[in-house]
């Protein structure tokens, strides 16, 4: 592991039996032992640290959002191309049991035709003003940190609706409240239009507490996931509900006895020879990079890497 320091990394080496520490990033990246890195400073860090360990040929596995914008995700998948490297965007939700059944189930036309979706992921808390969440500098706000949940959840259910692996939105119309201080998106809500007059309606936020749920309606029925970001943190099991008129609701068990980040662990594992992952490929990263870029410009929202490029 690598830390920003000596002493961070020998602490956090000590605490989990950890035998080789190094006291820098560029020391690991420099580790020929190294096969694969996991990213996950603050945003706008991302794009730096992927590049460079694609140019040191190491495999990256970059906590979401990949990068800042759509420019700084163009420029991390090059360099994972020109090294012949694997990458993925870190949005382990994607590689559950849980949501792998939520694709069978559209696939198969458990809903009829879906022509609408709702997801939300937002908190509140006592958060400094100095501090990553809220925070410009840090690329704080909820559309970034948290919204790009909702909005990959939408461009998948989307895209599987419309028989694709993900789908782009069509139009994207936005409000939100920008904090006069923070200058950071502290709540907002979008909806997007896709394909197949598919209508999505998302919510997010960093100083408003959300259900945190995703609901999928479609012709023939509706689907709930009550927990679809961090499902069975507490059992070995998840559940998705399907209500159908005039039938008692169905409740689909879906067995999950890994911890939610060993499932992403494997499908990187799974599939570092591809360089992508299906759960997350390039071309959905950069998709879902533009989706956002759509939402904070459209209430407002800039960061310094906007200006700056990647």
């Amino acid at each position: 592991m690598g830390s920003r320091t000596r002493e961070g990394a020998l602490a956090f080496a000590a605490e989990f039996g950890i035998t080789r520490a190094h006291a820098s990033y560029d020391a690991l990246l420099a580790d020929p032992e190294v096969e694969a890195v996991y990213i996950a400073p603050p945003h706008p860090w991302h794009a730096h640290w992927s590049i460079a360990a694609a140019r040191a040929k190491k495999h990256v596995l970059c906590e979401k959002p990949l990068g800042m914008n759509h420019a700084e995700v163009s420029a991390i998948v090059q360099a994972a191309r020109e090294n012949d490297v694997f990458l993925m965007e870190a949005f382990m939700y994607r590689c559950h049991p849980q949501t792998r059944e939520v694709v069978r189930l559209l696939r198969a036309g458990a809903l009829g035709q879906v022509k609408a979706i709702h997801a939300s992921f937002g908190f509140d808390g006592a958060y400094k003003a100095t501090g990553r969440l809220l925070n410009n500098a840090l690329g704080g706000g909820g559309i970034l940190d948290v919204g790009c949940y909702p909005v990959s959840m939408a461009r998948l259910v989307a895209g599987i609706a419309n028989g694709e692996a993900f789908s782009e939105p069509l139009e994207l119309q936005a409000l939100g409240h920008v904090g006069e201080q923070t200058a950071v998106d502290e709540y907002a809500a979008a909806i997007l239009r896709f394909p197949g007059q598919i209508l999505a309606s998302l919510a997010t936020g960093v100083k408003l507490w959300h259900d945190n749920s995703v609901r999928i309606f479609g012709s023939e029925g509706r689907l709930l996931l009550r927990t679809p970001w961090h499902p069975a943190l507490e059992v070995d099991y998840s559940e998705i509900v399907i209500e159908r008129p005039q039938r008692e609701p169905e409740v689909i068990r879906v067995p999950a006895p890994g911890d939610v980040y060993s499932y992403e662990i494997d499908a990187v594992q799974a599939q570092l020879a591809e360089r992508q992952a299906a759960e997350m490929s390039w071309e959905d990263s950069l998709g879902n990079a533009l989706a956002l870029d759509r939402w904070r410009r459209a209430i407002g929202v800039t960061f310094a890497a906007d200006s700056a490029g990647a």
